[in-house]
């Protein structure tokens, strides 16, 4: 009995395209994307889920080496890399919601290294930023992901069929949500200071001697945060409804590249 390298390629082939829309997931979705992932267990990772995904998968014939084996690919790698783009909306939102307080509050020269992003994030931000992926992990928002994308190859299969062409204008759509959502996050507490900043604005009018700018700093600094510290009790459940709706535009997204 003689084996072969052609006698494993559909195998291959097989285990390789599902490879594809997981690694486009994990490099674009929140928590999988973190740059203090190191890059091999990210692969291995990736990896792992394929090689439990694709015994339930049907046979893919698609060569790998040929013309639609290059449409193929491109198209899994926009597949996934939708998915991932989608529920990483999710932060981005609080990121902004968190920029605008810290803006409010006079806060947004404080900025620390975001090793998430790789750039310089204002304090108020990451702090959200850090809360909500903590959250994430409790409601279990990665395994809510991970079965969304294995659920994904039952309406969207392997095959070099075209994507429908509603779906990237859904999720451009979408993207407005960030400001929505981080609009409603950050409302009550930018309601409340620019309420102080017009009160310490008519107090300067009335009585110019006294110094606003050396009140004021410490004044808003100190209404912000109780009001930020008051924010946490409703933070929870707010964002585990913003989660669940984001995880519901993600599934009809996903129908949209029919």
């Amino acid at each position: 009995m003689t084996l072969s390298p052609l006698d494993f390629y559909g195998q291959i082939a097989h285990f390789f395209w599902p490879a594809v829309r997981v690694l486009s997931v994990f490099s674009t979705a929140p928590i999988f994307n973190e740059k203090g992932i190191q890059k091999k267990a990210r692969v291995l990772l990736a990896l792992a889920i394929s090689f439990l995904i694709t015994p339930n998968l049907p046979d893919i014939k698609v060569e790998i080496f040929s013309m639609d084996g290059l449409w193929v690919g491109a198209k899994e790698l926009i597949i996934g890399a939708a998915i991932g783009l989608s529920v990483q909306l999710l932060f981005v939102a609080v990121r902004t919601a968190g920029e605008i307080i810290g803006l409010q509050m006079g806060l947004s020269f404080a900025t620390f290294f975001d090793p998430s992003g790789g750039g310089n994030m204002p304090v108020i931000a990451r702090i959200l930023n850090l809360l909500v992926t903590l959250l994430f992990l409790t409601f279990n928002g990665h395994l809510w992901m991970l079965d969304i994308l294995a659920k994904s190859f039952t309406v969207l299969p392997v095959s070099a069929s075209p994507l429908g062409t509603d779906a990237l204008l859904a999720l451009v759509e979408n993207a407005g949500m960030i400001f929505t959502f981080g609009i409603q996050l950050g409302l009550p507490i930018i309601t409340l200071l620019l309420s102080i900043n017009l009160t310490l604005g008519l107090l300067n009018r009335l009585t110019p001697q006294l110094s606003i700018f050396v009140i004021g700093f410490p004044l808003t600094l100190s209404v912000g945060m109780t009001a930020l510290i008051l924010m946490m009790y409703s933070l929870a459940p707010w964002f585990e409804n913003m989660m669940a709706e984001r995880f519901n535009s993600v599934s009809k997204l996903i129908y949209q590249l029919l």
